[in-house]
């Protein structure tokens, strides 16, 4: 008896040592390469991968973030990949107590210094742009002061962040430091090369950085249907008028013959239109602007991401905007006095062409 309870205790004790090293070998596999490799060629990964990129691309955000959610359980909770592509899109939608709760988990991975910069110029834009007011005109200091130590953080990595001088300049500017928000945007224009969307407009910052207060449209470049690079900022002078619109919207095609009459009264003025289409068939969208007479610069928004920057949810829709690249007008909907909006906008722009600084209109 005494031999036979020996050797179950024995047994209990081999089996529990088994569960127990079982375990360790488990918990090295989950933190090794071998496991990395596991689970990013399992097919559903990579199937929430995927899934999250198509529904990023067509600006389902919730969605998007739920797919790359269900990647990163998948990868125990560790997929960088999925993590930084959350955090983007938890900045675009607005969240951004949850960017930077996501954002602080990117970091507690990040094993480079490209990485843990990301996460702190993250954690930067999510607070800045909380920092803006939803009623009044003032920015919450102490969001601003957060903003400006993590950009400074994310600097101190990678002193060449083009996006994190940029944005640090601007946190600077409605902190009312001047000299240090001009010296971000001159470090900014030596960060990056001419043909960046930002350049000229860091320049102008750099020159005038009470310029960061307006409300300026965000800084985009297209290349038109004509084969043209369409660059905002290098309009400067000009006035602009977007026109979003599609083949297929009854009021935007009510509201041709007002586009039509404006790019031929304003012939030879300061002003330039850009037409931005939704159509998704470019056959059907090359045919309409051949066939009414669309001379102006054309652009099909394909991934909608144009549209995004300007927030547009509704067509047609229209943004004026000064020779200093301030959104003066956005208008949704039709039977607005457009060409009476740019002709005081136009003179505007002629009156102040001499002066060789972009002063705010």
């Amino acid at each position: 008896m005494r031999a036979s309870a020996s050797r179950a205790a024995t047994n209990h004790l081999l089996h529990r040592a088994a569960c127990a090293l079982g375990l360790i070998v488990a918990l090295c596999f989950l933190r090794s390469p071998l496991y990395a490799q596991a689970y990013k060629s399992n097919p559903h990964y990579k199937s929430a991968i995927s899934d999250g990129k198509l529904l990023a691309e067509n600006q389902d955000y919730d969605d998007a973030i739920a797919s790359y959610q269900e990647a990163n359980e998948i990868a125990g909770g560790k997929d960088k990949t999925s993590l930084r592509a959350i955090v983007e899109l938890q900045i675009s939608e607005g969240a951004y107590d949850d960017a930077i709760a996501s954002a602080k988990r990117y970091e507690a991975l990040a094993s480079t210094t490209e990485e843990k910069a990301f996460a702190l110029s993250s954690r930067g834009r999510s607070l800045f742009l909380k920092a803006e007011p939803q009623s009044g005109t003032q920015y919450d200091p102490a969001l601003l002061h957060a903003a400006d130590d993590a950009f400074q953080a994310a600097l101190a990595l990678d002193s060449k962040d083009s996006s994190a001088l940029y944005l640090d300049g601007q946190v600077l500017v409605h902190l009312g430091e001047t000299e240090a928000a001009r010296a971000q945007f001159k470090a900014c224009v030596s960060s990056i090369t001419p043909d960046d969307p930002i350049y000229r407009r860091a320049q102008r910052f750099a020159q005038d950085p009470s310029l960061a207060l307006q409300q300026l449209a965000p800084a985009f470049a297209v290349t038109t249907l004509e084969g043209r690079r369409f660059s905002l900022d290098q309009m400067k002078g000009k006035v602009i008028l977007l026109d979003f619109w599609a083949t297929w919207c009854g009021p935007c095609n009510e509201e041709l013959p007002q586009i039509k009459k404006i790019a031929r009264d304003f012939a030879g003025e300061p002003l330039v239109i850009l037409s931005i289409s939704w159509d998704e068939d470019p056959a059907v969208w090359k045919a309409f602007v051949a066939k009414h007479g669309m001379t102006w610069p054309q652009y099909r928004d394909t991934d909608r991401r144009l549209s995004q920057l300007f927030e547009v949810q509704a067509l047609p829709g229209y943004f004026t905007i000064d020779g200093d690249g301030v959104i003066r007008s956005e208008l949704v909907g039709g039977g607005f006095d457009l060409e009476g909006r740019l002709r005081t906008l136009v003179a505007q722009a002629k009156a102040h062409a001499p002066a060789s600084n972009a002063g705010g209109a």
